[in-house]
């Protein structure tokens, strides 16, 4: 399973979306504010499978962490999730460097398949990408 941290500055949110997320099966860190997901990151040295962050947050927005993630690590997915019309609208120029936006108010359903989706196509990703072993010692058999 996935290493995940969220972004959530409502307490009340914070906790369904750890919960919900921890009994998928998921490592899950959960803190208050962007600064904070940063700070966490940092320390971690970028260590998370996933990130999800609400936008609208005191110190740092949801946006602004995105834009810190990508210059740092580009690799990284993130998530965001927004209750604000406006908001979303702000975060569809992020198309380059975030996953989508999933907006409040969601089920449970919806955001635990939202992060399957997002973890099974970076999965998928690596895998194409990673050179296959196995064919060498096959043909080496064959031969």
């Amino acid at each position: 399973m996935a290493r995940i941290l969220i972004a959530e500055d409502d307490p009340g949110v914070r906790l369904l979306v750890k919960r919900a997320l921890g009994l998928e099966g998921h490592e899950v860190v959960a803190v208050e504010d962007g600064e904070l997901a940063l700070e966490m990151l940092a320390a971690q040295k970028g260590a998370f499978d996933f990130v999800l962050s609400d936008i609208r947050m005191p110190a740092m927005t949801g946006i602004e962490l995105a834009h810190e993630i990508a210059a740092i690590w580009p690799e990284l997915p993130i998530l965001l999730m927004t209750g604000y019309a406006e908001q979303k609208e702000n975060a569809d120029d992020l198309t380059a460097i975030i996953e989508g936006v999933v907006e409040k108010p969601f089920s449970i359903a919806e955001l635990r398949s939202e992060v399957g989706r997002i973890l099974a196509e970076r999965a998928a990703g690596r895998a194409a990408s990673e050179p296959d072993e196995i064919l060498p010692v096959v043909a080496r058999r064959c031969a």
